[in-house]
Formats: structure tokens, sequence, C-alpha cells
């Protein structure tokens, strides 16, 4: 995943010059930085959607040949029985 990167001298400073301290503006800051591990970036997210549905495809498609079977069986047992 990236990460996106931002001046924090630049921000701290911004923060104090509207009325936050230094420790309120360096903590703001910090908190902001940690909070980058947690975004992920639009290229990861579509290559795990794409992931997903190549999953989610092939259950469909097995399921799809299951229903296929059991329907048949059902229709042969129903036709031993009345023919």
């Amino acid at each position: 995943m990236t990460t996106v990167n931002f001046d924090t001298l630049s921000f701290t400073r911004k923060l104090r010059d509207a009325g936050f301290d230094e420790r309120q503006s360096e903590t703001v800051v910090r908190v902001l930085a940690e909070a980058q591990d947690a975004l992920m970036s639009r290229e990861y997210f579509d290559a795990k959607l794409t992931n997903l549905e190549t999953r989610l495809d092939a259950k469909i498609d097995k399921l799809s040949w299951m229903m296929g079977l059991l329907i048949a069986l059902a229709v042969a047992n129903f036709a031993k029985q009345y023919f």
C-alpha cells in the first residue's frame, strides 16, 4: 500500500499559526502520519476487488453446475416414476 507524503514541519507551523500550541500541533501531525498506515491506494483496492470477483465467479460457476445436476437428477427420478 502507498502512503501520502506531506511536509510535517510545514503542517505543524500552520497549526501553530492557527492557534494550536506546539504540543497540540505535533500530536495532530503524529496522528495523521500514523493514520496513513490504514490508507490503501486505488490500485490496491482494484486488485483486491478483481481477485474477489474472480473467486466469486468460480464459485457461482460451480454452484450453477451443481444445481443443473440436481435438477437433472430430479427430472430423471420423476420420469422414472411416471414413465
